[in-house]
Formats: structure tokens, C-alpha cells, sequence
């Protein structure tokens, strides 16, 4: 039956799940595939930014005067 095909897991719902002959695929069925895009449409789904490098500029070498 299954054996021999390599199964992957729905990065959706983690279900194992065959690619061959999946017009869905990663995805085990259209309703993963869909809710996956709706999170990306949704911006649930961020990719972490780089935290801008400080150029020193606004920064005094003064000491502040309490």
C-alpha cells in the first residue's frame, strides 16, 4: 500500500503525507494549503529582521549632567 513511498509531514498539521501524485503537496489536502496561505496573507507568519546597526549618530561622548 504505502510502502515505499516516502511520507512527509503536512507543515500545516503535521500529518504524514505522501508527495506522490499530491496536487497539494507539501500540503496533505486543500484546506492546509489554504490555511497556510491565509496566515501568510494575514502576515501571521514574519520573518525575523536583522536589528538595525547603531552609527553613532544622536549619541554624545559627553557625560550627562544629573
Amino acid at each position: 500500500m504505502l510502502s515505499g513511498m516516502a511520507l512527509r509531514p503536512c507543515p500545516t498539521c503535521r500529518t504524514p503525507t505522501a508527495w506522490e501524485g499530491n496536487p497539494f503537496k507539501p500540503f496533505c489536502s486543500e484546506r492546509c494549503q489554504t490555511r497556510d496561505l491565509g496566515a501568510w496573507s494575514s502576515e501571521s507568519y514574519r520573518l525575523p529582521e536583522k536589528p538595525k546597526e547603531e552609527d553613532g549618530e544622536g549619541w554624545s561622548d559627553e557625560l550627562e549632567e544629573d
